[in-house]
């Protein structure tokens, strides 16, 4: 639940680009530039909370990490400043940071190894996700930005959460202190995963914040059927993370995220390319097709380097992910020189690159220890073995 009130504002960043466009008259590079702020230092610093937690249990970044994310967002659309809207963004994307590592690696124990108990988790992510459009259009289409600052409440329900489950016994602070994984280190299968993940991430970020404005120009409706193209990629990706983690328990991880890729180049080539209102048929396809591998390239990524499990979770979790809204602002200036088909059109290739770099790649191991999750991929800690 927490997850999900902190990934509200995630999903809030993409969600407040048209109101940007349409009150402040950006252009699709300075819109961009918002989503970008919001990614940068959030891609920056998160391996870096990662590494922290990998030394220490630091629970009270859980709190802390969710109000930051809010406040940021709260604060963006009040006064006309282009500086300001960047600099608060910023601090979102922090505070987004700083709860991902240590939220993903109590999680990944609790769950005991299991794939779809993961899936659990990253399904709070989807959700908050979802709920950023409608929550978004609520507010800012009603009051305009200057009513930004009600934004805020999912952030204080989520610090609410984080604060009663760091506070209860076997919560993350109990958890992580006990949490000391033995195994190998194979970077170079986690460097690959990483790269296929970027691929993902660009074509996540790209189409949230140029789907609505997008879909307004190909279907009409106003912006109704923008907010609807986004809430459909967003409300997609939760239904694609709970199958992700239910079919990688049955087929294997490896195989279901080389699928889910595949996938996702002709959902996105229908995305691009198809007429009409057909056009959210294809928006679904390609959610299904992102979030499917979503949860499995947590554990996955943990997998590979279960001696820096918090590390991993940076990586997986946040970089690879923030990392696509550095591509925003080029899918925004060449929009501006072209056509907004026309800039998301290369969108449809890195899919397929992302599925290259999956060539070959191998089923980890899970990790031995108290960190082994208590059990293996699929099972609860009760049908484990000693």
């Amino acid at each position: 639940m927490s997850h999900a009130c902190v990934d509200v504002y995630q999903g809030a960043v993409a969600a407040l680009v048209p109101f940007f466009v349409s009150e402040r008259a950006y252009t699709y590079a300075a819109a961009s530039g918002v989503v970008l702020a919001a990614s940068l230092l959030s891609s920056l610093v998160q391996p870096l909370f990662g590494a922290l937690t990998d030394r220490r249990p630091l629970p009270w970044l859980l709190p802390l990490g969710a109000l930051s994310g809010g406040a940021g967002v709260a604060v963006c659309g009040l006064g006309g400043s282009y500086p300001l809207a960047l600099a608060a963004v910023a601090v979102s994307g922090i505070g987004v940071a700083a709860y991902h590592p240590e939220a993903a690696r109590a999680a990944r124990v609790a769950a005991g190894g299991s794939n779809t108990a993961m899936s659990w988790f990253s399904l709070g992510g989807n959700i908050g996700f979802a709920l950023a459009p409608p929550l978004v259009a609520v507010v800012v289409a009603t009051w305009g930005l200057r009513a930004s600052p009600l934004l805020i409440l999912p952030a204080v329900a989520g610090a609410v959460l984080c604060a009663a489950a760091v506070g209860s016994p076997g919560g993350p602070a109990a958890v992580t202190r006990t949490s000391e994984a033995v195994g190998t280190d194979d970077w170079a299968s986690f460097l690959r995963l990483s790269g296929a993940i970027v691929c993902r991430s660009i074509v996540f970020v790209g189409l949230s914040a140029f789907i609505s404005l997008y879909v307004r120009e190909r279907a009409g409706g106003g912006e109704a059927s923008g907010t609807a193209a986004l809430f459909v990629l967003y409300v997609g990706g939760a239904l694609g993370t709970l199958a992700g983690g239910r079919l990688a328990d049955r087929y294997g991880r490896v195989t279901v995220v080389r699928r889910s890729y595949a996938l996702t180049v002709l959902a996105v080539a229908g995305v691009v390319l198809a007429p009409g209102p057909v056009v959210y048929l294809f928006v679904a396809l390609t959610s299904a097709g992102l979030y499917v591998p979503f949860a499995l390239h947590i554990t996955l990524g943990q997998d590979f380097l279960p001696r820096r499990m918090g590390t991993a979770s940076g990586v997986t979790l946040g970089l690879t992910v923030s990392v696509g809204g550095l591509a925003a602002p080029v899918v925004g200036a060449l929009a501006d020189a072209t056509s907004l088909r026309t800039a998301l059109v290369p969108l449809i290739g890195l899919p397929a690159l992302g599925r290259l770099l999956l060539s070959g790649l191998r089923e980890p191991m899970p990790p031995v220890g108290p960190t082994s999750m208590q059990g293996t991929p699929g099972r609860r800690p009760s049908e484990t073995s000693p």
